[in-house]
């Protein structure tokens, strides 16, 4: 009776901890929520992994999406609100995060798409910039939505930027054929 009651215990424990959803992905050291909220929606993780460059770990990425998807087309053109999350690895100046998201953009764009968004990444650029220095364990949050993308540093808005298009093209910054770290790409697909 007490051999069938530990084992009973055992199978239960690792069932519990084989379960999806009871706890979080772990990247780098970092625990990633295996959900997040924007606005009224409930996202789940999709995927996440370590950007790193010339060696250095630079941030832990994450994907929030309303179901699990495999490809970037299906992430684009989705309709639901998406979420990147970057936790920062080191500390960045703002300058520095902004040159890298414009180089991802000017990567993953034709020159007229990009000429077209300009007012918009102008925008980006700005909102980047008004948040200055962003230190080791600080949190970005990047939601897209229909409308366009949302800002936020540690919880706190810091701005909106308008328009489907920007979103569906700040995305390929990650995900498109350019991306900035490839094996990031990979992590975030769920690879």
């Amino acid at each position: 009776m007490i051999q069938s009651t530990r084992l009973q215990r055992a199978a239960l424990v690792a069932a519990l901890l084989a379960a999806p959803g009871l706890h979080a992905a772990e990247v780098a050291g970092v625990q990633v929520p295996d959900t997040a909220r924007v606005g009224n929606a409930d996202l789940v993780l999709n995927g996440a992994g370590l950007r790193s460059k010339l060696f250095l770990k630079v941030y832990v990425g994450a994907l929030y999406v309303d179901r699990r998807m495999a490809t970037p087309a299906a992430i684009y053109d989705s309709p639901a609100p998406r979420r990147i999350s970057l936790r920062l690895m080191r500390d960045l100046d703002a300058e520095s995060l902004h040159a890298a998201l414009d180089e991802g953009l000017r990567n993953n764009l034709a020159p007229a798409e990009l000429a077209a968004l300009q007012p918009q990444a102008a925008q980006l650029g700005a909102l980047m910039k008004a948040i200055g220095q962003v230190r080791e364990g600080d949190t970005i949050a990047i939601d897209f939505t229909a409308d366009g993308i949302a800002v936020g540093l540690n919880g706190e808005g810091r701005g909106k930027v308008a328009g489907p298009g920007f979103a569906k093209a700040l995305l390929r910054v990650w995900l498109g054929d350019r991306p900035a770290d490839a094996s990031l790409k990979k992590a975030l697909l769920g690879n």
